[in-house]
C-alpha cells in the first residue's frame, strides 16, 4: 500500500513538471524548421503584450518568452520549432550569454512595429521580396504610397520599406525594352496622373517629395529599408534634387548637359561620388550599382559574407545580421552590388563580397532614424526576370538571404540600450 502510494505521487508529480517550465525557446540554428515563420511567431507574441527576448549570436538568434498554452499552440500551428524549457535552463542560457568573453547578448523585444510598405498600386506579384515575406510570416503591414506620403501618413509608422523603386522618375529605365507593354503603359500613366494631382510638372518632382518627405521620417526617429533599385535612386534623387538629368522620353523636355557636375553628395545617405548613366535607353541609373557583364561570376559561385559584430558592444548591426548561416548566396537585381569606393566612410557594411569589391547589406544612420540597404532583388530568385511567377516562400523557410530583410522588421520593436561608457 505504502508503495502504491509513493508510486501514485511521483507519477502526479511527473505530471505536473511540464507546468513547471516557464519559457518557450525557439532555437534559430540549423534545427529550426521555418526560420522565416519564427519572426512571424515573434512578432505575434509582441502583438499579445509578450516581451521577446531575442538571444543574439546564441544558437543564431533564438527566441524567448513566458510559456503560455495559448503560445504554444501558436507555434503548433505554424510548424515552428521550440523546445518548452524550465527557469532553472533559461537562467543557465542567460548566464552563459553573459559571460564577458561570449559574444552573446539579450534585447528585449517590447514594441510591436507598425509597418508600411511603400509600394504601387500596380505592383505585381512577382515585384517585391519583402511583402512576400511579411505575408508568409504572417506580418501585418499597411500598403502606402504617393498620396500616403504626401497626406503625412508616415508618422503613423516605426518602419518603412521601400518597393524596388525608381526615384529618378524614369519609369525604371524600362522604355527601350517594355515601352510598348501594356503594363509599362499604365505605370507612367499612373505616375504622371499622381505628379499632376499633387501639383507637380513632372513625375521626377513628386518622387523628389515623396523622398524628401521619407528623409524627414528617418529624421525623426523612423526606421528604413530599401532594396534594389529604391536603394540608389532614391539617393541619386536627394543628390540631384532641383536638376534636371532627365531625358524627353521620361518628362517631356531636354535636360542640363551640367548635372553631373552639379549633384550634392552632402544630401545623400549612403552614396558619395558616384556618376549618372545619361543614356536613357542604358538599362541603369549610375555607376553604384555593379554591372552584370562586370561581374564575371556565375550563380553557383556568387555569394556574399556577413560581418561578425560584437553583440555587446554594437548591438545593431549584430541584430541586423543575425543568421544560422554568414554565406549568403547572391541575386541579382537592377541594383544588385554596391561599389566599395562610392560608400561614405560612415557607413557600417554588414555584407561584402570581397574578391568581388562588392557590398551588399550595410547600415547607416540619419539624425534619430536609421536605414539599411540591401543589394539585389530577391534572396531565392537568382535572376529574377519580369513577368516570373512569385516566388513560393513554402520552398524555402529557412532562407538566410530572407532572414536579413526579417531582422530588420523586429529591429524597431529592440529596447534601446544605454550607451557603454
Amino acid at each position: 500500500m505504502f508503495l502504491r502510494t509513493i508510486l501514485i505521487i511521483l507519477f502526479t508529480a511527473l505530471l505536473k513538471l511540464p507546468a513547471l517550465a516557464s519559457t518557450i525557446l525557439i532555437p534559430m540554428d540549423e534545427t529550426q524548421k521555418d526560420h522565416l515563420k519564427s519572426y512571424g511567431a515573434a512578432y505575434w507574441a509582441l502583438s499579445k503584450d509578450v516581451p521577446v527576448d531575442w538571444l543574439l549570436n546564441y544558437k543564431g538568434g533564438s527566441f524567448a518568452f513566458t510559456h503560455a498554452p495559448q503560445l504554444e499552440n501558436e507555434l503548433i500551428v505554424r510548424g515552428i520549432s521550440y523546445q518548452v524549457i524550465s527557469d532553472a535552463q533559461y537562467n543557465n542560457i542567460l548566464t552563459q550569454i553573459a559571460e564577458p568573453e561570449a559574444n552573446m547578448d539579450i534585447m528585449k523585444l517590447e514594441k510591436v512595429p507598425k509597418i508600411a510598405v511603400y509600394s504601387p498600386k500596380s505592383k505585381m506579384p512577382w515585384d517585391d521580396a519583402v511583402t512576400l515575406v511579411l505575408t508568409y510570416a504572417e506580418i501585418p503591414y499597411d500598403i502606402v504610397y504617393d498620396d500616403e506620403i504626401l497626406g503625412e501618413d508616415l508618422p503613423k509608422y516605426d518602419w518603412l520599406h521601400l518597393h524596388h523603386e525608381d526615384f529618378t522618375g524614369q519609369y525604371g529605365k524600362f522604355y527601350a525594352s517594355f515601352r510598348h507593354f501594356p503594363w509599362y503603359q499604365q505605370q507612367q500613366l499612373e505616375s504622371e496622373a499622381s505628379a499632376a494631382k499633387h501639383g507637380f510638372k513632372k513625375v521626377s518632382e513628386l518622387k523628389l517629395a515623396v523622398v524628401e518627405k521619407i528623409r524627414d521620417f528617418c529624421a525623426g526617429g523612423g526606421f528604413l529599408f530599401a532594396m534594389c533599385s529604391a536603394t540608389d535612386t532614391y539617393d541619386i534623387a536627394l543628390a540631384a534634387a532641383g536638376l534636371d538629368f532627365i531625358e524627353a522620353m521620361y518628362d517631356g523636355d531636354g535636360s542640363d548637359p551640367n548635372a553631373q557636375q552639379k549633384l550634392d553628395y552632402s544630401k545623400t545617405f549612403a552614396f558619395k561620388d558616384f556618376k549618372l548613366v545619361r543614356n536613357p535607353l542604358e538599362y541603369e541609373y549610375s555607376n553604384i550599382d555593379v554591372q552584370p557583364q562586370e561581374r564575371r561570376v556565375s550563380e553557383a559561385n556568387d555569394f556574399f559574407q556577413l560581418f561578425t559584430f560584437s553583440a555587446k558592444w554594437d548591438p545593431i548591426p549584430t541584430m541586423l545580421t543575425q543568421n544560422h548561416s554568414k554565406t549568403i548566396k547572391g541575386f541579382m537585381g537592377q541594383t544588385t552590388a554596391f561599389r566599395k569606393n562610392l560608400i561614405k566612410p560612415e557607413v557600417v557594411i554588414m555584407g561584402e563580397n570581397k574578391e568581388l569589391g562588392e557590398i551588399r547589406y550595410m547600415h547607416g544612420t540619419y539624425a534619430k532614424g536609421t536605414w539599411t540597404f540591401y543589394g539585389g532583388h530577391d534572396p531565392e530568385d537568382y535572376q529574377h526576370l519580369v513577368g516570373e511567377d512569385p516566388t513560393d516562400l513554402a520552398l524555402h523557410p529557412n532562407s538566410p538571404g530572407y532572414r536579413l530583410i526579417l531582422n530588420n522588421i523586429l529591429f524597431p520593436a529592440a529596447k534601446k540600450k544605454k550607451q557603454k561608457t
